[in-house]
């Protein structure tokens, strides 16, 4: 009986490591290819951005509103009721909205993902569109993860405007606030040093969602049970690596002086 051969944990975390940087290798040498797929990169756009757009809009609306809620009676404390809309419209711009909404399209997208490839792979499609002289990684992987790197980016734009919106319906629920002045107030408080770095790490945590989706999917073993696995797999590693990112960028921004 052939005895079962060990590995250290350390080298399946290298291990690991350098399959997913071939991965991305194998990726960014698919962007640049003629016969790109157009048709199926618009359809993951509308698969993943159009109908993730309710479960964001909601959030958004919800996280201003309830935010307002519980800073108002602190701010009445220190008679600084008037800079609630400057507050909000920050702290929604800056940090709130980007990692929630990435957060939330990390257990809608990622877990798609991985769901939808690990099934395709245990169906032998995957085998299949290689037989028939097909690009897998193209159609399957490069579109996915561009369509989210395009659309948690636009996603999180909708939700901090949805955001603004809650922090106002809140204000008037105890009050009255004219839209010109709460408005004035929060935009006033906004400047291109909050609204850039919070862009840009969107795009990043994208296409972490997308690349940790599609990598565990692509890459799960046979059987059903192995579709679940990867699913699981990759919401918590993508929210894992949102986290980090978040993370990295406040230090950069930081650094920078934004």
């Amino acid at each position: 009986m052939a005895q079962e051969i060990y590995i250290p944990s350390y080298k399946k975390v290298f291990e690991e490591a350098g399959n997913q940087v071939l991965f991305m290798f194998r990726f960014f040498r698919n962007i640049f290819r003629f016969d790109f797929e157009w048709n199926e990169l618009v359809r993951q756009c509308y698969m993943i951005g159009y109908k993730s757009f309710p479960l964001v809009a909601i959030t958004g609306f919800i996280v201003g509103f309830v935010m307002t809620l519980q800073a108002e009676p602190t701010m009445k404390e220190f008679g600084a009721e008037s800079y609630i809309p400057r507050m909000v419209a920050v702290s929604l711009i800056r940090e709130i909205c980007p990692v929630i909404i990435a957060l939330i399209c990390a257990g809608k997208m990622a877990s798609g993902i991985g769901a939808e490839l690990g099934s395709m792979k245990v169906a032998e499609q995957v085998e299949a569109m290689e037989v028939s002289g097909a690009n897998p990684v193209q159609y399957l992987v490069v579109t996915r993860i561009l369509a989210c790197v395009f659309m948690v980016p636009l996603l999180t734009i909708a939700a901090e405007a949805l955001g603004l919106m809650g922090s106002y319906a809140g204000v008037n629920v105890s009050g009255h606030v004219s839209t010109t002045l709460f408005f004035n107030k929060a935009f006033t408080a906004i400047d291109f040093g909050d609204l850039i770095p919070s862009f840009i790490k969107t795009i990043f945590f994208g296409f972490a969602i997308g690349f940790v989706g599609c990598y565990k999917g692509y890459n799960s073993d046979r059987g059903t049970e192995s579709v679940g696995i990867a699913a699981n797999s990759a919401v918590v590693s993508a929210s894992l690596w949102i986290i980090v990112i978040d993370g990295i960028a406040v230090q950069l921004t930081s650094a920078l002086g934004y």
